[in-house]
């Protein structure tokens, strides 16, 4: 392993036996070759790397073998093949309920914990107090832990995981069970992680965070590794995966390994090329752009190459596009102005309770806001085969200028089957809100302010400010 790696898997696999009835278990303990269990492999043919400082997630369908992943990085469980190595000081918060003795107080789980983490006793005592304060759960932390909800337990958990300042961070889906505060906290302790220079590993089922968070990210599925590579990329396939019909999984998943193999051999990815002339500063030529009298205008050479379509199940998406309020196509928008995204729908079969949808995501996959046709009213009671419809929702610019994404989706339910998405496309649009007249610095995504920006109010000493 070189030394830039902090985490090296190859072949990685883990196989468990499944038995039809539980006396089989013990039979076939004492009589190994008579084969009465089944065979079954949560992870098969697993190889990757991580490198020291990198935050890597892992999503996939429930099942896929995430979570037995984790474990096996974190030594919890042994695997059945192929061999991992870790170098560093690893902390592991895994499903709820591992590494705290459910009769001991939550201050004596934090001694017991805490020293299985390679604290010594006087390393524990300098840092109870910050664990304390941490998991902020007050006189609880005196009483039996099976008291607890699920919420304080991982607020402990969490706090003696990052106490020790681990050189690994492996986190499954923990976070989830804490409240919005406790969440943020643990967010931006791990954004701190991450400027120290840890490696953190952890499997979500938030696109957002996956996104926001990471520099990587795998899929897996059926136990094997699909696609490793952007996130916002392996993110969008992801979800394609999970909203496909059973029918067409087989050939989607085809499609994605594809994908992977494709962006494994191309330097720099087909998605960063799409933004490089923002990232970089680098001016793009003026042939090819369409100006009208006003800052907004549409630039032709601008056009997502990581779009990503989900598979039709009575309906398709047209001709999704941004236009001014008078109809004029653009997509270099003019800050604090209003805009239309518009975008037709085809049925070809019938479609009950449909409801339209928009999302604004950022360059890395953030999704910064969203629409749906049914906020303002009930969804569509049945829309016959063979009707067209044009969708429009009105966007405000108030976005920070820069590059930005837009999906387009249509929801319903056919045949009975529930509601689900008969149609949609992942950055569908591409646009960038132009910085030609703003000469204010604007930090984060949203640009909330009014004129003027900033109020600067001399105060008197020993005075009030006037």
């Amino acid at each position: 392993m070189s030394s830039d790696v902090c985490i090296a898997a190859q072949g990685l696999g883990k196989k468990y036996q499944i038995y039809a009835k539980p006396h089989h278990r013990l039979l076939d303990m004492l009589s190994p070759s008579a084969g009465r269990g089944r065979a079954f492999w949560a992870l098969r043919n697993v190889d990757f790397s991580i490198k020291k400082g990198e935050t890597v997630g892992i999503v996939g369908r429930n099942g896929s073998g995430k979570s037995t992943l984790l474990q096996i990085v974190s030594g919890t469980v042994s695997p059945s093949e192929g061999s991992v190595e870790v170098t560093g000081r690893v902390a592991a918060l895994l499903e709820l309920g591992t590494g705290f003795n459910p009769e001991f107080t939550g201050r004596e789980n934090i001694r017991l914990n805490a020293a299985v983490l390679g604290l010594e006793g006087a390393q524990i005592d300098s840092r109870m107090q910050a664990i304390l304060d941490f998991a902020d759960i007050g006189e609880f932390v005196d009483e039996p832990v099976r008291t607890y909800s699920s919420g304080m337990y991982i607020r402990l958990a969490f706090a003696v995981a990052i106490s020790v300042n681990p050189d690994v961070l492996i986190i499954d889906e923990a976070l989830s069970v804490g409240d919005e505060a406790f969440q943020r906290k643990c967010f931006a302790r791990i954004e701190q992680m991450k400027r120290d220079g840890a490696t953190i590993l952890f499997v979500s089922h938030s696109a957002s965070m996956v996104t926001q968070l990471c520099d990587r990210a795998i899929l897996l599925d059926g136990g094997r590794r699909i696609m490793t590579g952007e996130p916002k990329a392996v993110v969008a396939r992801y979800q394609k995966l999970i909203n496909a019909p059973a029918a067409e999984r087989a050939a989607i998943l085809e499609q994605i390994c594809k994908d992977d193999v494709r962006m494994a051999d191309e330097l720099p990815l087909a998605l960063e090329d799409t933004v490089l002339s923002e990232v970089d500063g680098a001016e793009i030529p003026l042939s090819n752009i369409s100006r009208s009298e006003s800052i907004h205008w549409l630039d032709a050479n601008m056009k997502p190459t990581s779009t990503v379509e989900y598979a039709s199940q009575g309906a398709r998406i047209l001709t999704p596009h941004l236009e001014t309020e008078a109809g004029e196509a653009v997509n270099v928008l003019s800050p604090k102005k209003t805009y239309v995204y518009c975008y037709d729908v085809e049925f070809d079969r019938d479609v009950e309770r449909v409801h339209f949808g928009m999302m604004v995501k950022s360059v890395s996959g953030v999704e910064l806001s969203g629409m749906a046709s049914h906020a303002h009213g009930d969804a569509i009671p049945l829309v016959r085969a063979g009707s067209r419809i044009r969708v429009q929702f009105e966007l405000a610019a108030l976005m920070v200028p820069g590059t930005y994404f837009l999906n387009a989706g249509v929801m319903g339910v056919v045949n009975g089957q529930g509601d689900a998405f008969v149609h949609r496309l992942v950055d569908a649009v591409m646009f960038r809100i132009d910085s030609t007249h703003t000469n204010r610095r604007l930090d984060g995504f949203f640009d909330i302010s009014v004129e003027p920006a900033v109020r600067l109010t001399l105060i008197p000493r020993g005075g009030e400010a006037r």
